[in-house]
């Protein structure tokens, strides 16, 4: 699908949509509780609907209420024989699910788009010692389950495995060790998921938003760590009612739009949330009012529409992107391929990001969002400057399925 946005003004007040992040961690928290629980304001983006396929095949039967934006967890349980996993293009459902299935079941499979298969479990792949896992371009199977233990991984990888091993390791037989001997990367996101396991009386001893030179170091003669966290074995999920809240990683795209003339208003934003993806509007106030180097090793999902932003006002470097290369698409390659149509000049590297000030001019051809929904929706933002042509602009349905509609809503001209 194209979709075309005509050079506009935009005004008015919009709801955050809820948090993705949130939901996916709540979602897969009550599915692994016996008691009845219900989440409100779920949205439905396509990416949740992947997570709620493995929660079915898990066997936690639930109920989906698409009008009130609510799911409501049944105390019936099933126990699947060698289930499959829909994951979908969702990157962090298959990350989080792999270890809470492996901790289950001796035999699965998961499946998904090439490009999510393409991505990779690796870490999985060095830490489970006792799995075996068979690869295809659309499926990965495994044979064999996940043991209590010692787990050691490095931090600058996704925060994604680590909150998996964190949702999984608390219903062994055995207590567990996590060692994490590098920096972490998305620590909030680690906090979010460490946040929705404590409502859910999961217990999890950890240093991770303390100082590091703690005596309970775990006796290790690894000088390295930098975090642990110290896991009891046979520990039980109670569920409770619970509500998603705003998304900032969503409202960031909106509310960029206010730094180019517009007037839009968004409520529903929780003000101490967790969510890292909130430091945006410190980023954008300082792109708008200089050149200036940005590290977005923790907001990573912010890469997109920051590099949108700086090459519409003043340039910038960005550094620490490293990461963007294993997201829905190589992102930080992508969205420069798509600005230099506009005359941007763009510079990739490794680990960082180069974005000079250059005047730009309208696009003589169409956009293109590489089938990722950031990159979609970063685009949209070329907008306030020129008429513009997004294709397979269809793909924002993986996180923000309204977003266009709420775009039209607050007075852009698009078809």
């Amino acid at each position: 699908m194209k979709v075309q946005i005509k050079k506009s003004k935009l005004s008015g007040t919009i709801d955050a949509r809820p948090s993705k992040s949130y939901a996916h961690r709540y979602l897969i928290a009550s599915s692994l509780a016996t008691n009845v629980s219900t989440i409100s304001n779920v949205d439905f983006s396509n990416d949740i609907l992947a997570t709620l396929n493995c929660i079915n095949s898990y066997g936690k039967k639930h109920y989906i209420n698409y009008e009130n934006h609510n799911v409501q967890f049944l105390k019936d349980f099933v126990n699947n024989f060698e289930p499959i996993f829909d994951c979908k293009e969702s990157g962090t459902t298959i990350r989080l699910f792999i270890p809470i299935a492996l901790q289950k079941y001796e035999k699965t499979t998961f499946i998904g788009t090439d490009r999510l298969i393409e991505r990779g479990i690796d870490i999985y792949e060095k830490i489970f010692k006792y799995v075996r896992f068979d690869k295809s371009k659309y499926e990965i199977k495994t044979k064999g389950i996940i043991n209590s233990g010692k787990y050691e991984l490095p931090g600058n990888i996704s925060s994604q495995y680590i909150s998996g091993l964190l949702y999984s390791l608390p219903l062994l037989n055995g207590d567990s060790k996590i060692i994490i001997n590098t920096e972490i990367e998305s620590k909030n996101y680690i906090l979010m998921t460490l946040d929705v396991l404590k409502k859910y009386s999961i217990d999890i001893d950890t240093n991770i938003d303390t100082n590091i030179d703690n005596e309970k170091l775990l006796n290790s003669n690894n000088n390295n760590i930098n975090y642990f966290f110290h896991i009891k074995g046979n520990q039980k999920y109670m569920a409770d009612n619970h509500t998603i809240e705003g998304d900032y990683s969503n409202a960031a795209f909106i509310d960029a739009f206010n730094y180019f003339d517009n007037n839009i208003v968004i409520n529903g934003l929780n003000n101490s949330s967790l969510q890292s993806d909130k430091v945006y509007k410190e980023y954008f106030n300082a792109l708008n009012n200089k050149y200036c180097e940005i590290d977005i090793a923790n907001c990573i999902d912010l890469g997109p529409i920051l590099i949108t932003f700086a090459a519409l006002k003043n340039g910038a470097r960005f550094i620490n992107t490293k990461r963007l290369k294993i997201k829905e698409s190589d992102r930080g390659t992508v969205i420069a391929k798509e600005l230099t149509k506009l005359g941007a000049d763009i510079e990739i590297f490794d680990n960082e990001i180069i974005v000079n000030k250059k005047e730009l001019h309208k696009p003589d051809t169409t956009l293109y969002s590489h089938n990722d929904h950031r990159i979609a929706m970063s685009l949209s933002l070329l907008s306030t400057m020129y008429d513009i042509e997004i294709d397979d602009s269809e793909c924002v349905s993986k996180s923000y399925p309204n977003y266009f509609d709420d775009l039209k809503k607050l007075g852009a001209i698009l078809n």
